[in-house]
């Protein structure tokens, strides 16, 4: 999984919700990434996509920032072990993190902390809409 610098700083900002650029993402020959987007934000049929077309390795990093240690395993005995850390970042490790920043991952770091971000403001959604309402 090798992109270019600038490729990776705009699947961050894809992923932190520049719909512009995950749409040109999916034109312009990283479907992948722009389906990534979809998946993150729980759209199944990206999540489908990602792993019938080759890439159980991007709905692992997903999984993996979901909390699945069993998904970050697999990262690591596959040989991705920057896409692990990622994982890990966006599951509220901060010594993954640093590890990316460390190891000439900045952009993957950037793309982590989103992660991150998207997925803290996702769990937080999902706790107002369970909160006990005697109302209701």
């Amino acid at each position: 999984m090798i992109y270019p610098a600038k490729v990776l700083v705009a699947w961050a900002e894809a992923i932190g919700g520049n719909a512009a650029i995950r749409d040109w993402l999916l034109r312009n020959g990283y479907k992948e990434l722009g389906l990534f987007v979809y998946a993150i934000y729980l759209q199944d049929d990206s999540r489908d996509w990602l792993m019938k077309n080759g890439y159980p390795h991007l709905m692992a990093t997903i999984r993996g920032a979901e909390g699945d240690a069993n998904a970050v395993k697999w990262l690591n005995a596959h040989g991705y072990q920057p896409l692990a850390k990622v994982a890990l970042v966006g599951d509220g490790d901060d010594d993954a993190l640093q590890w990316l920043k460390t190891n000439g991952h900045g952009e993957l770091a950037i793309v982590a902390m989103r992660i991150r971000t998207v997925k803290d403001r996702i769990e937080l959604d999902n706790q107002d809409h369970h909160k006990f309402n005697p109302n209701s």
